[in-house]
């Protein structure tokens, strides 16, 4: 697990077992999205294959299942798709993953550039459980965006990954 995800996981780990869904906008990133139980949110710095931004993260955990916005400013958005690539790699890379599917669409307007990746992995934790992986990264000009939902395979309900990751929306 990315030490990120893992942040998330120790702060949310008293978070109750129901899905009790809540809509949650964020106050420095323009987005909104549904979250199944009371988030918590944090900051850090990373790296992604080189570019180094401040990724702002909310996240909320049910059960073993994680549900995480991570959002950053990049530096140069000329630099969104490989932030994308980087940003999908090392979560997959963080279950030893395999990506099963993966769509990725892009657009262009005459204010900015924008494109998505989104991508199903299934890999397994430390301890040898199966793990799967549902995300949706974002670019909107210089603004990346990472829409996860992480946790074991026999356990996460696909209808509850749907419901949070079609949720997002860039305000």
């Amino acid at each position: 697990m990315s030490p990120l995800l893992l942040c998330a996981a120790l702060l949310l780990g008293a978070c109750s077992p129901q899905f009790n869904w809540r809509e949650v906008r964020s106050a420095d990133a323009s987005y909104s999205v549904l979250l199944p139980a009371k988030p918590s949110t944090f900051a850090r710095q990373i790296d992604l294959d080189g570019i180094r931004v401040t990724m702002s993260m909310t996240a909320a955990k049910v059960d073993d299942t994680v549900f995480a916005v991570g959002s950053a400013t990049l530096p140069d958005a000329a630099k969104a798709q490989a932030a994308l690539t980087a940003m999908k790699a090392a979560l997959v890379k963080n279950i030893k993953g395999t990506v099963k599917a993966e769509k990725a669409s892009a657009a262009a307007s005459a204010q900015r550039l924008s494109g998505s990746v989104d991508v199903e992995a299934v890999g397994r934790t430390r301890d040898g459980r199966a793990e799967i992986l549902y995300g949706h990264f974002v670019n909107r000009g210089d603004k990346i965006y990472q829409v996860i939902v992480m946790g074991p395979e026999k356990t996460v309900s696909r209808e509850n990954a749907d419901t949070f990751i079609t949720s997002f929306k860039q305000n």
